[in-house]
């Protein structure tokens, strides 16, 4: 019920003014940085980790097994055999000598090269460009897509819906259904206008109009003109509409554009795809606003925890370097315990295990796993001169080409899938190649642009990264305001 002497407009404005308050309240609160406390606290972690990783192996497991006690992992005292060969004690220090050393080697690469990407910063691109004030938009839609091909595939969607693919035939136009339900829409808005005319209530009369209608809502207008300017046909004083272009094989068939390729039409490299509304200046390329720092990143990789900050130009080498050392850190500390603590159980029945053995043994494997995959996964992103982010944009790509061709081909026909594929690739290029923005030819040039074009950059964490951050050169694939062009529009030299 509104309060006493409150209109119901005024309290409706109210409840509505309550509302955007919470909903600008709860977007600062997310675009808000996290505190610095909260952003290092995996990295106190991490030392905490390590520095307990070396305690254990070393001075619990090395140091036991130079004084050759007698429950000490691979002792003389472990089992009968080597109790009776005294001759064996040199030979046991030396193996227990070689496990400490290659232990120190690959903790010390590994500690050098984590101190090295903590301490260096990604590049921040506020430190490079100026403030300026948004640039203007120029034929802005909202959409809820995360990409204009999605816009498209969903004009396309209600196209297909009302003309399915066929041959040619004598059928009636396709435009008829399309005009009959305009013709229908237009009808029962104009009986719900005089309605509300009738009644001489202007505010009634303004929502009845745009009752039950979805074209009011400015995504599904954008979606049903770019259907509309497809399907309706032009005025007779107009040029003609000209027909896609069929591919090529498929003679006499003319397919709508959910059964073609289509990349994306943004032309992100425009000012106005490219201003950062939070910091309020124009990204340099390939830069991105993190949310967790609070600010736009050079060559923005992803936000990392373990090292307390995000990975980008600047560091992303020493990041590599770090899990490229990490790795065999971690199979080394594991296959060496587990290896003892089995023959231990096999050669001793009264064997007790160490705890913190377990402890060090589960950290390492855990590590083991996850670092390798994470070192894979970056070697195959710099090999195509990917960063994380861009990789997702790639991966939307391929996922809605694979949905073409679910509907183009039925699952069991892999051979035509390919073919389909084939053709698309001789038109466009690849997605991950000649696709791609920022692909340099080869997978060689892709891997010196981010880890240097010596080998020794590649594994000692010294000296900076030969990427800046704010050079970099378009693919010629790609017009000057970032779309990916047809092979026929190339550079000569590249077709």
């Amino acid at each position: 019920m509104a309060p006493k002497g409150s209109s119901p407009q005024e309290t409706e404005h109210r409840c509505m003014g309550v509302v955007q308050e919470a909903l600008d309240k709860r977007e600062a609160a997310r675009n808000k940085p996290q505190p610095w406390i909260a952003r290092k606290l995996a990295v106190f972690l991490t030392i905490g980790i390590i520095g307990y990783s070396w305690y254990v192996y070393v001075g619990r497991f090395c140091v036991p097994m130079i004084k050759e006690d007698a429950g000490a992992l691979g002792s003389r005292g472990m089992g009968g055999e080597l109790q009776q060969r005294s001759n064996t004690s040199h030979a046991h220090t030396s193996r227990t000598v070689g496990f400490l050393v290659v232990f120190c080697v690959l903790g010390l690469m590994t500690i050098w090269a984590y101190e090295k990407v903590v301490l260096t910063p990604p590049g921040f691109a506020k430190h490079h460009v100026q403030r300026t004030p948004p640039p203007p938009i120029e034929n802005g839609v909202p959409t809820w897509w995360d990409t204009p091909s999605e816009a498209d595939l969903a004009a396309a969607r209600f196209q297909a819906s009302q003309n399915p693919p066929q041959s040619p035939s004598p059928a009636r136009p396709r435009h008829s259904r399309s005009e009959s339900r305009h013709r229908k829409e237009g009808s029962r808005s104009e009986r719900r206008s005089e309605k509300g005319s009738q009644n001489g209530n202007a505010r009634a009369r303004s929502q009845e109009e745009n009752a039950g209608v979805t074209d009011a809502l400015p995504p599904v207008a954008a979606v049903k003109a770019k259907a509309t300017e497809e399907i309706i046909p032009p005025p007779s004083h107009q040029q003609p509409q000209i027909q896609p272009e069929p591919l090529p094989g498929t003679a006499n068939v003319q397919k709508p554009m959910m059964y073609t390729r289509k990349p994306p039409e943004t032309p992100i490299l425009l000012p106005h795809y490219r201003y950062c509304h939070k910091d309020g200046f124009q990204k340099p390329l390939r830069a991105h606003h993190c949310r967790a720092c609070g600010t736009c990143v050079l060559k923005y990789d992803h936000h990392c925890p373990w090292i307390g900050g995000c990975v980008g130009a600047r560091n992303h080498r020493f990041f590599v370097i770090f899990v490229f050392w990490g790795l065999p850190f971690c199979i080394w500390v594991f296959s060496t315990l587990i290896a003892l603590i089995a023959r231990a159980s096999m050669t001793q029945a009264n064997y007790e295990i160490d705890p913190q053995h377990v402890v060090v043994m589960v950290f390492s494997g855990f590590f083991t796993i996850f670092v390798g995959a994470l070192l894979m996964s970056h070697i195959f992103l710099i090999s195509n001169n990917m960063t994380t982010v861009e990789h997702f944009g790639v991966q939307r790509m391929e996922e809605r080409e694979k949905r073409v061709l679910a509907r183009l081909h039925s699952w069991w026909q892999f051979g035509a899938k390919m073919a389909t594929k084939r053709e698309w690739d001789e038109e466009w290029g690849r997605i991950r190649k000649e696709g791609y923005m920022w692909w340099n030819e080869s997978s060689r040039k892709n891997w010196e642009a981010t880890m240097g074009d010596k080998a020794w950059m590649w594994f000692v964490p010294i000296g900076h990264s030969p990427d800046d951050g704010l050079s970099y050169v378009v693919n010629p694939r790609f017009d000057k305001e970032g779309r990916w062009l047809p092979r026929r529009e190339w550079p000569a030299e590249l077709r």
